[in-house]
Formats: structure tokens, sequence, C-alpha cells
């Protein structure tokens, strides 16, 4: 069923992938039922790409209601190797100004209502989140927003922590400030349990985080509404956008190889003999390797 070698997941604002030639909308199957939204598969630059509309197209989901298993779970099973994820963030940091970009290289998971993993009643996992970006990754986005902001007045910065609280409510003055005495350099509401679920599918991730605000922190700098983020990143949506065409090029010539793809060669702890059907079509898809994909890439 190998459709895509790169996945791009849209946030607020970001509803489709432009430039996509060949594309077509999948309805997949998970065990965990729909995903936020069709995939639509295509290709960009000759590369094999599913985008996905985390929100659904119109905006439906707030972050709690976002199908984050059957999300992952179903660009897993269309061969996804890499995950683009295209996210709004207020800023926890003077230096980070809004419309600013930032690859974060940490989370920090303040969720509370998410299933967060795709184990558990009967089938054992444990991957390593030492290090929940992957720096290949990361480092294409950099790469991609330098050859194509070098005429823009937006600022990128590398590294830093991304801090998911539940939402859909913005911060408290207090938490603001509290989340910023933890050394977190962004806010947002969707990359947790994302970046996990990735990394239990053996999924390289990354995010370009596009600041819209000061959260409501900053002194001198109007409290964050939803009125002015979804503007702000209204401005940066196109730039996002060529972000990650060029991301997608780099990555579809360069393949990296990434610890996320054998997450679980350590990870998994059960037997897959021992396992129930059941939790083979689970688990199964996320052990497969996309061998198709690579195939077509390369000819």
């Amino acid at each position: 069923m190998a459709k895509a070698l790169i996945g791009v997941i849209g946030g607020s604002g970001l509803y489709e992938m432009p430039g996509l030639t060949d594309a077509e909308e999948l309805r997949v199957d998970t065990p965990f039922g729909a995903t936020s939204d069709s995939i639509v598969c295509g290709k960009l630059s000759g590369i094999p790409v599913a985008f996905l509309s985390r929100h659904g197209r119109g905006h439906r989901l707030i972050p709690s209601e976002v199908p984050y298993r059957a999300n992952i779970h179903a660009l897993r099973q269309l061969g996804v190797r890499y995950i683009l994820s295209l996210s709004a963030v207020g800023s926890l940091r003077e230096e980070v100004r809004p419309l600013d970009m930032l690859v974060p290289d940490q989370f920090i998971d303040m969720t509370r209502r998410r299933d967060s993993t795709f184990f558990g009643e009967g089938a054992v996992a444990h991957v390593s989140m030492a290090d929940p970006v992957c720096g290949a990754v990361a480092d294409c986005l950099a790469r991609a927003f330098a050859f194509t902001q070098a005429e823009q007045s937006t600022k990128l910065h590398r590294g830093g922590s991304y801090l998911c609280i539940e939402g859909p409510q913005f911060s408290t003055r207090a938490e603001s400030h509290w989340y910023r005495s933890m050394g977190a350099s962004v806010i947002g509401m969707t990359n947790m349990p994302e970046a996990k679920l990735a990394r239990e599918a053996q999924i390289a991730y990354a995010t370009l985080a596009m600041a819209t605000d000061y959260d409501c922190w900053h002194p001198r700098e109007e409290a964050v509404t939803a009125e002015v983020a979804i503007a702000n990143l209204q401005q940066n949506a196109t730039r996002a956008q060529q972000v990650a065409a060029e991301a997608i090029r780099l990555l579809g010539a360069e393949q990296p190889e990434s610890v996320a793809h054998t997450a679980l060669a350590s990870g998994l702890v059960t037997p897959i003999d021992s396992l129930s059907e059941a939790q083979r079509t689970v688990i199964k898809p996320l052990l497969e390797p996309s061998k198709l994909v690579h195939e077509e890439v390369e000819h």
C-alpha cells in the first residue's frame, strides 16, 4: 500500500499543500478509526508525499479531538518514513518574535486527556524519547529555510523546547511564566502525542514551529487571542509551505537514516508471535519497511 515517503501534517491555517501533482484523496482504515481528514497523496519535485490537515479542512477539531493515533498509523500504512509537522505556536522567549520560525529539538508534554501510545493490552514497547526530533530532518528544514527565505526578514531559530498544553484555552499568565521558568521556547497544543506516536511508528519527525504571538507573559505585548494568532499565521503560511517544499526535495534526494527508523528494534518488549490477531493488526504496519517507496524514488 506504500504511497508516500514523506508526510506533511498541516496545523492551523495550513489545510493544503500547493504544488502536488497526480494528487489523489485517500481514506485509510486504521485500528483507531478515521483520520482528521482524507489524506492527499501526490508528488512534489518527483517525491511521493502525503498531506494531512491536522484539524481537518475548515478547522473542525480542537487539539484534544485530533485522532493522533489514527493519523500516524495511517501515514505509516502509506509508507511514510519522515514527517514534517507545520505548527502554530506562541513564543516564550523575547528573541523569538512573532512571525519568526523555530525548529525545536525537545518537547515537554503537559497534555492530560490524550491516548499517547499504540501499545498496551498485552503488547508492550518502550521507545526512547531522549531525543524526540530527528536531527537529519530538522537540518533539512533549516537548510530549506535558508534557501527559500534568504530575502525575508523572518528569522529561524534552531533548537529549544516545544511545550505542549491540552488546550483549547490559552494559558493563564501564571502558567505562562511557569512554562518560561522551565526553559521552554515555544508553546503549542498539538505536537504531543504526535511526536511520541511517530517514534513508535518508526517515523523520523521534526517540527517547523511558526510563532504567532508572545502567549501572555510579555509585559509590553497584548495577550494572545485566536484572532491575532490566525492573522499572523496566515502571513507565514506561504513561507512555511515554501520551506516544506524545499525540505521535501532535500529529504527525497538524501533519504537520511534516522534512529527513529529502528526505534522498535530495542523498544518492542513483547514477542510478535505471542500477540493476538488484533494486536498484530496494530503493530505489524509499524514494523514493515517501505521498500516500494524507496524504489519509486530511486528510479
